[in-house]
């Protein structure tokens, strides 16, 4: 990962959001990049790190994905979760990262702070197996449900594993 931001775990910290981070969750690391701030909270804070960012004013709820980092140099976790808030208030934005490993990648749901979460914690569960403790109603969302893998994992084979075969073809007529 090539990335021109400025880590500042030893600088002094300018941003309110990162300072009450860093008095909640203990020293976090934190950067810029491209004037937008970003924070990694470990996983086990990371509801109520959420919770308490949502308090401080980022209202809006904008994404959630998952990068895996099988194969990644020098990565130290498998999956890095990647939230993306702001503030309708103001122009405050930020990104929140936490990251889980295998055998069980886990952590804790959003939904009950945002109920746009829902959907969007769904399709990371789907696609990369991620679960996430709490959810109101974790179950596929883009695959079949007979589906048993997860295709957006580095070490899911490009061609499938033959699953596509055994799934009724749909023509344009019949959809």
């Amino acid at each position: 990962m090539t990335d021109t931001s400025e880590t500042s775990t030893d600088n002094v910290i300018e941003n309110i959001h990162v300072r009450a981070l860093n008095a909640f969750c203990g020293p976090i690391e934190s950067s810029i990049y491209r004037n937008q701030q970003r924070v990694i909270v470990p996983a086990k804070n990371s509801f109520d790190a959420l919770s308490m960012l949502k308090d401080r004013g980022f209202d809006l709820f904008i994404d959630i994905t998952c990068v895996d980092y099988l194969e990644y140099r020098k990565a130290k976790h498998r999956y890095g979760l990647v939230y993306l808030l702001a503030s309708t208030m103001n122009t405050d934005r930020l990104t929140v990262r936490t990251f889980v490993d295998d055998p069980k990648p886990t952590v804790a749901s959003v939904v009950p702070l945002w109920e746009a979460a829902n959907w969007l914690e769904r399709e990371v569960w789907d696609l990369f197996g991620i679960h996430f403790t709490g959810h109101p109603d974790l179950r596929r969302l883009v695959m079949p449900e007979e589906f048993t893998a997860h295709p957006l994992r580095k070490d899911y084979p490009l061609q499938g594993r033959g699953e596509r075969h055994n799934f009724p073809v749909i023509t344009r007529d019949h959809s």
